[in-house]
C-alpha cells in the first residue's frame, strides 16, 4: 500500500461520509481539507476512474439533472481498503511554504521585501484562522450528534493552534528584520 496514491484514500475518505460528484470532491478539497491536503481536477478524475475500475467506488449517472452529473460512492471493498490504510503508519508529514523558501533566501532582496512577504502571509493566516474558529464553534455545537465531528474537531483545533503560532512568529520575524536595519 505504500506505493498507492494518497489521493485514492482522500477520495475514499470523503465518499465514506456521503456520495459526491467529482466537482463536490474538489470543492471539499478546496475548503474543508485545504489546510492539510489539496488536489487538482487533473488528479481527482483519473483517481475516480481508477477507483471505479478497481471496484473501490461506484459511479452512477444522475439523469435527473441538466448536466447528467456522475455521482460516486464508496463500495464495501473501498471501505475495507480505506480502513486498512488508516491502520498503517504515516509515510511522512511535510511542511512546504513558498513564503519560508523566499525568506530563507531573503538576503538577496533584503528586509523590506522579506517583511512584505511576512505581512502577506500574516493576512492570509488571520483570514484562515477566522474560518477555523467558526468551524470550531459549529463542530462543538454538533459534536454529540455525529461521532465524525469529534475527528473533524481535532483537525480544526490543530489548525487553530498552528495558525496562532504562525501569527506569533510573524510578529517576531517582522521585529527581528526591522531591528536589524538591513
Amino acid at each position: 500500500m505504500a506505493n498507492e496514491k494518497k489521493i485514492d484514500y482522500v477520495i475514499l475518505g470523503l465518499l465514506s461520509h456521503e456520495e459526491l460528484t467529482g466537482y463536490e470532491i474538489k470543492k471539499r478539497m478546496d475548503t474543508t481539507l485545504k489546510y492539510f491536503w489539496g488536489a487538482s481536477y487533473g488528479s481527482i478524475y483519473p483517481a475516480l476512474n481508477d477507483l471505479v475500475d478497481r471496484g473501490l467506488a461506484t459511479r452512477i449517472e444522475d439523469t435527473g439533472s441538466k448536466r447528467n452529473k456522475l455521482i460516486y460512492s464508496i463500495t464495501n471493498d473501498g471501505r475495507s481498503y480505506l480502513k486498512k490504510w488508516l491502520t498503517l503508519p504515516v509515510d511522512k508529514d511535510e511542511l512546504r511554504y513558498e513564503t519560508l523558501l523566499k525568506l530563507f533566501f531573503g538576503n538577496e532582496q533584503g528586509a523590506e521585501q522579506a517583511i512584505s512577504h511576512i505581512e502577506t502571509f500574516e493576512k492570509k493566516i488571520e483570514k484562515e484562522l477566522q474560518y477555523l474558529l467558526n468551524a470550531e464553534k459549529i463542530l462543538r455545537k454538533s459534536i454529540d450528534e455525529d461521532t465524525a465531528h469529534k475527528y473533524y474537531l481535532i483537525t480544526v483545533e490543530f489548525g487553530i493552534k498552528t495558525y496562532r503560532t504562525y501569527l506569533e512568529w510573524c510578529k517576531e520575524a517582522e521585529k527581528l528584520l526591522a531591528d536589524k536595519g538591513e
